[in-house]
């Protein structure tokens, strides 16, 4: 072979439709990792939206559950003994259905600048109390009228635990010194006049008897 034929195969080797050949796989090559990068990206960016559409789909599943089924109403007694919160004093309880709202028997009591100071009775600690009026209640007997301060008073009464307004009134004459009336049970409990003191109170953070 002629000095000349090895120069003409050399630039035939080295030749731009050759030069093309090569970039073209080189090109391709990264297209194919390009698309191989953004179909594994588009593969993650599915499944967290899946992942997220999963957990909101749960979330308002169990709020729909929750709504359907309402918190269980307890069983109750005429007479359930209940725990005054924070102050931890326990006293018995009338469940009076036929009252429209719970009323505490309050010993000597005194109203100053909207404020209602009252004690417990002896039996239950004598303990004194002052509290906001929030209103005030008119109650009509045969007899005559009575307008009586209204409070609000947490208690214990089974597993619950209850916020509600309470009436303040001299009960010394009668034998409970806390009605439970219709306020706390329309939502919450059940009465069987049959029983007493078959729920007693169990409500979480409050140590047992």
């Amino acid at each position: 072979m002629t000095s000349n034929e090895n120069v003409l195969r050399r630039r035939s080797a080295t030749s731009p439709s050759h030069s093309a050949g090569i970039s073209g796989e080189i090109m391709i090559g990264v297209l194919k990792r390009k698309n191989l990068g953004f179909s594994r990206n588009l593969h993650v960016l599915f499944r967290s939206v899946g992942l997220t559409l999963l957990a909101v789909t749960t979330v308002f599943t169990l709020m729909a559950a929750k709504a359907a089924h309402p918190q269980e109403k307890i069983t109750i007694g005429e007479v359930e003994e209940v725990i005054l919160l924070p102050w931890q004093v326990r006293m018995p309880a009338r469940i009076d259905t036929g009252a429209s709202q719970s009323s505490i028997d309050a010993q000597d009591l005194k109203i100053e600048d909207n404020m209602a100071e009252f004690r417990l009775r002896k039996r239950h600690g004598g303990l004194r109390l002052r509290l906001p009026v929030i209103e005030w209640q008119d109650v009509l007997s045969s007899e005559a009228r009575d307008r009586r301060p209204v409070v609000e008073m947490e208690f214990c009464l089974g597993p619950r635990r209850i916020r509600t307004k309470v009436s303040l009134n001299d009960r010394s004459m009668v034998k409970y010194p806390l009605i439970i009336g219709r306020d706390v049970l329309r939502n919450n409990f059940v009465v069987d006049c049959t029983q007493s003191n078959c729920s007693p109170p169990q409500c979480p953070e409050i140590p047992s008897k």
